[in-house]
């Protein structure tokens, strides 16, 4: 790491910056939950570098090609630009699942460090675009985004979209201490902009 590295915020994608709608088969069914343009704006007039870390798995299991998440993906990005002019300055995902977790296309079947709460991701970018992740903010609805934000040195935010809700209730993969717990993406914006007034 550099002594110029910046910090970052890494954002999930299915329950955080789009509705959580399981396996997205049809890109147009891609929806962004109300508000996170303007949030991911408000990173980007902040010159904080924003970068999207999301586990995908449809790859792996057979339900549709890599090219269909970059689909999805050019959606979503086309989507933020359409409602606030907002951007997401990486993107990272992992299309890779063991197959004793339901890996059945042997392109994609097998272990991963990309696979979240693995750390993966969160260094190639460190690595790619000299971020200092003990500076940086992960924003997820899962108990394995904060465990993966942990893991790397992060900030790790819950937001209450997607599964976030049944995290913190125990009723979805497992009880786990975020830093910081946000109804929304909006929400935990304003919280990490107070971090680094």
């Amino acid at each position: 790491m550099s002594k110029t590295a910046k910090p970052a915020v890494f954002l999930d994608r299915d329950g955080v910056l789009n509705v959580e709608a399981g396996y997205i088969h049809q890109v147009e069914d891609l929806h962004l939950i109300s508000g996170v343009a303007q949030a991911v704006r408000l990173l980007n007039d902040r010159q904080m570098f924003c970068c999207l870390v999301s586990n995908q798995s449809g790859p792996a299991r057979g339900y549709y090609p890599a090219s269909h998440v970059d689909a999805l993906h050019l959606r979503l990005c086309q989507l933020l630009q359409a409602e606030a002019g907002a951007r997401l300055d990486a993107l990272y995902y992992c299309p890779y699942l063991s197959p004793p977790e339901g890996g059945t296309n042997p392109e994609f079947s097998r272990w991963s460090t990309w696979r979240k709460p693995n750390t993966g991701m969160l260094v190639a970018a460190a690595w790619e675009h000299d971020l200092d992740l003990s500076r940086s903010f992960m924003v997820g609805d899962k108990a394995t985004d904060i465990d993966m934000a942990h893991n790397a040195g992060c900030t790790g935010i819950l937001v209450q979209t997607g599964f976030g809700d049944r995290v913190l209730t125990g009723d979805y993969q497992h009880h786990t201490q975020p830093d910081y717990i946000a109804p929304d993406l909006v929400a935990a914006v304003e919280w990490i902009c107070q971090q680094n007034n």
